[in-house]
């Protein structure tokens, strides 16, 4: 799908700035699908460009990586 992304943050970011990611992808009309907070801290959505360009300027500070979201397959 595209625009598809798993957006990972660093094990020391808040619950609080996470979940403010996520609201503020639906308020640019994009969808939230996974959260993840066991092995990993993030989730997966379809996330607008113009939200995505801002997320991605907070690699290396809050945000671990970010990466396009599909299907894994093995031989």
């Amino acid at each position: 799908m595209a625009n598809k992304y798993i957006v990972v943050f660093k094990k020391d970011t808040s619950a609080d700035t996470i979940k403010n990611h996520e609201s503020e992808i639906k308020k640019c009309g994009g969808e939230v699908h996974d959260s993840y907070d066991s092995v990993l801290k993030g989730f997966s959505a379809v996330i607008p460009d113009s939200y995505l360009l801002q997320l991605q300027s907070l690699q290396g500070g809050e945000i671990d990586y970010i990466e396009a979201d599909g299907v894994v397959t093995t031989q």
